[in-house]
C-alpha cells in the first residue's frame, strides 16, 4: 500500500476551520492523508464546530487544540493555513514539501442566535470540505 501523504492544517486558534479541516480529511480522505491541525494560539475545540461535523458523520469531540510547536521539527507533504493569520504568523517546517494558504471565514466569530450561528459554521465547514475535494482529490 503507499503511504499516506501528511497535512498539517493551522489556523489562528485551532478552534473551528483547522480542526474542521483535519477531521474530514480524516474521514473522507484517510485511506491517502494523514490529518493534523495546530494553532498559533490554540485555544479550545469550539463546540459548534464537533456540532457541525457530527451532522456528517465526522466526529472530533475527542480532538483537542494544540499550539504549532508540538509539531516542530517533523516532516510534513503539505502546511496548509486557513486563514490569513495563520498565514502571517506560520512558522517555516523545514521538512514540508508544499505550503498552501487558503483563508475561511472564522465561524468563531459569529454572533447571532444558535440557529444563526450553526447555519454559518455549517457554510465554512461545507466551505473547506468543497476546497479540499477540489485542491487535495480533484487536483491530486
Amino acid at each position: 500500500m503507499k503511504e499516506k501523504k501528511t497535512v498539517l492544517f493551522v489556523c489562528t486558534h485551532n478552534s473551528a476551520r483547522s480542526q474542521m479541516a483535519e477531521g474530514m480529511m480524516n474521514a473522507f480522505y484517510g485511506d491517502w492523508y494523514a490529518a493534523y491541525s495546530a494553532g498559533t494560539h490554540p485555544t479550545a475545540v469550539n463546540p459548534h464546530a464537533v456540532k457541525v461535523l457530527s451532522e456528517i458523520d465526522v466526529d472530533i469531540s475527542g480532538n483537542r487544540s494544540k499550539a504549532v510547536d508540538v509539531f516542530a521539527g517533523q516532516k510534513f507533504d503539505y502546511v496548509v493555513t486557513v486563514c490569513d493569520n495563520a498565514k502571517k504568523e506560520c512558522p517555516v517546517f523545514p521538512g514540508a514539501k508544499k505550503y498552501i494558504s487558503a483563508s475561511f471565514e472564522n465561524p468563531s466569530e459569529f454572533r447571532g442566535t444558535e440557529k444563526e450561528v450553526m447555519a454559518k459554521f455549517r457554510g465554512v465547514r461545507d466551505e473547506i470540505r468543497e476546497w479540499m475535494k477540489a485542491s487535495f482529490i480533484d487536483g491530486a
